[in-house]
């Protein structure tokens, strides 16, 4: 059985993160891992583009009803009709995640994958408490290629 891995991030992705999600996609493709996201654009687009590079699996679930609005670059596009609830499933079907960048619907599903006790690594998003404190929870990754190693490192071989 292949390793899950749910890629969450923005969809008004910066150009960094645009390349390293892409990036993300990629060496998570060569791996064998089958990726889930949330199947819109921005990072959701860039790492099913950077899976389909490498001849890999991406799912994206869609938060409407229908597959409108889905990324071209997906394998499989799946409409929930759960709008941002669907960020519970695209983080529950994993066994781990990584985060590319950071807004409010990121930060929803890194709590949800922190709550679940799943692993986490992220480049450039959230890792700050409050009172500034970083979060010793939460991994955090310079590039993409050691986002998946230590996120692989973390979840080990699949279950069978």
């Amino acid at each position: 059985m292949s390793t899950y891995v749910a890629v969450v991030g923005p969809a008004d992705a910066r150009a960094e993160e645009i390349a390293a999600a892409r990036e993300v996609g990629r060496l998570l493709a060569e791996r064998g891992c089958i990726v889930v996201c949330g199947g819109l654009g921005g990072v959701m687009e860039a790492v099913a583009e950077g899976v389909r590079s490498a001849g890999g699996t991406s799912v994206g679930l869609l938060p409407g009803p229908t597959r409108f609005g889905a990324n071209d670059a997906l394998t499989v596009a799946i409409p929930t009709g759960l709008g941002q609830a669907r960020n519970a499933i695209v983080v529950g079907s994993a066994d781990g995640v990584i985060a590319v960048g950071g807004g409010w619907g990121t930060l929803s599903e890194v709590a949800l994958a922190r709550g679940a006790d799943l692993p986490v690594v992220s480049i450039g998003g959230w890792d700050i408490r409050r009172d500034g404190s970083v979060d010793n929870e939460l991994l955090i990754a310079d590039t993409a290629a050691e986002a998946v190693t230590t996120l692989l490192e973390l979840v080990g071989p699949p279950a069978p």
